[in-house]
């Protein structure tokens, strides 16, 4: 808790970056052999599952609350490129890669494919907008916080096509229909509305009412519209992890420059470091007690060009004809971090669906997110400050006037 607290402001002048340290310190310390526990995620497979899920989630309702833009589709315009375009082109290179090169299952080799799409949101921070109302929201980091928080619920679909390969359904009308209609069209549907309606709900209740909760100023009302938003829409079978991206930007909108947005960003971010830094140590002793073990040099040859050229190509393609110059071009492109949302959605594939031995799997996964750990925790902040620096960061031509970031809150009732 102490190193959490402590290192945002003991790192900044660094180049490196608080997950660096977690994954280090699990490593030392279980290393050491004094631990009798083994955090493998393939032993502990619906643990991993639960806790990653966890994680996710309150990660997405931080992301929506430091979004100052409000939702239009000229103002959205670089998310929509890269979740149309991008996180499409990514899923089926990494696909090809897994299956032609790895030698993976057409099942596998779709699961490895949907899980390295996702630019996540937990380990997206140092990347992402700043606190509600900062106007820390240039175009880099808005596009990339934008993406974390809707492509995990985009690539789920693909993650429930590889399960459905898994089990032989793509040879059966039927199993493709059901593919399309419940879990691509539903559940998506189910999720946005879902999202919608439980985020008015709870801004009519924080802002609206004579004595709205916002006036106490409790930021565990962060938390609980998490849990409520994504309980109440995988009950009804939808993608919880969209509704609670949804359902913290319409709470966002309500009173936008309102103090108390600042309260729950404050509560959740606390939750999500705390929670990101045992991850990160359990991640670090599964790398001690060998995680990658089954890795080749055919595996970490693939695992460099999903970091290096995949991702990196596919933004670039999906950014084509935006007004962003190519600075920021190079940036949404490159700065798609992964991590802890792959590690659910293996974990999550793999405990629905038979997909075999799945050591390979797990072991090419991790050093992936180690690399971009490593690669981009080392690499965001100088890249990020530079294009600061050089003034290019809000001045991209042809973006509309709502684009822009919202004044900083002027006070408790938002007048």
């Amino acid at each position: 808790m102490l190193l959490v607290s402590w290192a945002p402001v003991g790192l900044k002048r660094l180049p490196l970056t608080l997950a660096i340290l977690c994954v280090a310190l699990g490593v030392a310390v279980f290393s050491t052999g004094l631990l009798a526990f083994n955090p493998d995620p393939r032993t502990w497979d619906t643990v991993t599952e639960r806790l990653t899920e966890l994680v996710v989630i309150i990660s997405l309702l931080g992301a929506g609350l430091k979004i100052d833009r409000p939702p239009g589709w000229r103002a959205w315009s670089t998310t929509a490129r890269l979740l149309i375009v991008a996180m499409p082109l990514t899923i089926a290179a990494v696909a090809l890669l897994g299956w032609a090169g790895l030698g993976f299952s057409l099942a596998m080799a779709l699961l490895f494919g949907a899980s390295m799409a996702p630019t996540d949101p937990v380990l997206a921070a140092d990347v992402q907008c700043g606190p509600p109302g900062s106007g820390d929201d240039d175009e880099v980091r808005f596009g990339l916080t934008s993406e974390a928080g809707l492509n995990d619920a985009l690539a789920f679909p693909f993650v429930h096509l590889a399960i459905l390969a898994a089990a032989g359904g793509l040879a059966t009308q039927s199993g493709l229909a059901d593919w399309v209609t419940i879990k691509v069209g539903w559940k998506l549907l189910a999720g946005l509305a879902s999202g919608w309606l439980i985020g008015k709900a709870i801004g009519f209740m924080l802002f609206r009412s004579r004595r709205g909760p916002s006036r106490l100023g409790d930021g565990l009302i962060a938390l609980a519209a998490t849990l409520i938003a994504y309980a109440l829409t995988e009950v009804v079978h939808g993608y919880g992890f969209l509704a609670v991206f949804v359902c913290a930007v319409v709470i966002r909108g309500f009173e936008r420059n309102h103090e108390f947005h600042q309260e729950m960003h404050d509560f959740s971010d606390q939750i999500e470091r705390l929670l990101i830094m045992l991850l990160l140590v359990l991640f670090g002793g599964a790398l001690a007690n060998g995680l990658l073990s089954s890795l080749t040099w055919t595996d970490a040859l693939i695992g460099l060009a999903v970091v290096f050229v995949v991702r990196p190509v596919a933004g670039l393609i999906a950014m084509i004809g935006s007004p962003s110059p190519w600075r920021e071009r190079l940036l949404l492109a490159f700065l798609g971090i992964r991590g802890v949302g792959s590690v659910y959605y293996i974990a999550y594939g793999l405990n629905h669906g038979d997909f075999g031995d799945s050591e390979r799997l797990w072991a090419i996964v991790g050093f992936i997110i180690l690399l971009s750990i490593i690669v981009h925790g080392v690499t965001a902040t100088p890249l990020l400050a530079r294009l600061a620096r050089r003034g290019d960061a809000c001045a991209a031509p042809g973006f509309p006037a709502d684009a822009a970031p919202a004044n900083p809150p002027t006070s408790k009732n938002g007048d």
